[in-house]
């Protein structure tokens, strides 16, 4: 009896982690219809053992935006929100999951315009400088992270 338990213990520790590796996290990304550079993203997210859904939102983006809290300086081509945060362009996953594990209080992450080399926007070898900013529960940012061009 006590080999069968240890037995059965063993295999339902096994199954727990075999579960938590192959988890992913669900996003859910709010873009436009068409739009290559937010399906890329979302195909890095996929690499990334993320489980992005993507949502055509037309012109109710921008209101998706507002009601999160993202500055108008902040805005990007989609908005995700995942795990109560949101997600504004075309942040790297590193740094999702940097927030996730970290989980300040904020409203969450941006990466203003579509700079070449994020995320989605990376079409060869070159690159601008870009940051992640941390879109604070105030409204205000600070640098979350920061890559340099090449």
């Amino acid at each position: 009896m006590k080999n069968r338990f240890q037995t059965l213990a063993a295999a339902t520790l096994m199954i727990v982690a075999a579960t938590a590796v192959t988890a992913q996290t669900a996003i859910h990304v709010g873009k436009t219809r068409g739009c290559g550079c937010c399906l890329a993203w979302m195909e890095k997210l996929s690499e990334a053992d993320f489980a992005p859904e993507g949502e055509n939102m037309g012109g109710a983006l921008i209101r998706l935006k507002m009601d999160r809290g993202i500055p108008v300086d902040m805005f990007s081509c989609h908005t995700a929100t995942v795990e109560g945060y949101t997600i504004e362009g075309h942040v790297p996953p590193a740094d999702i999951t940097r927030l996730l594990e970290e989980r300040p209080d904020a409203i969450g992450l941006a990466v203003p315009g579509m700079p070449i080399g994020s995320p989605g926007m990376d079409f060869g070898d070159a690159a601008e400088a870009y940051d992640v900013f941390l879109v604070k529960s105030d409204g205000s940012t600070e640098i979350f992270s920061s890559y340099p061009a090449s």
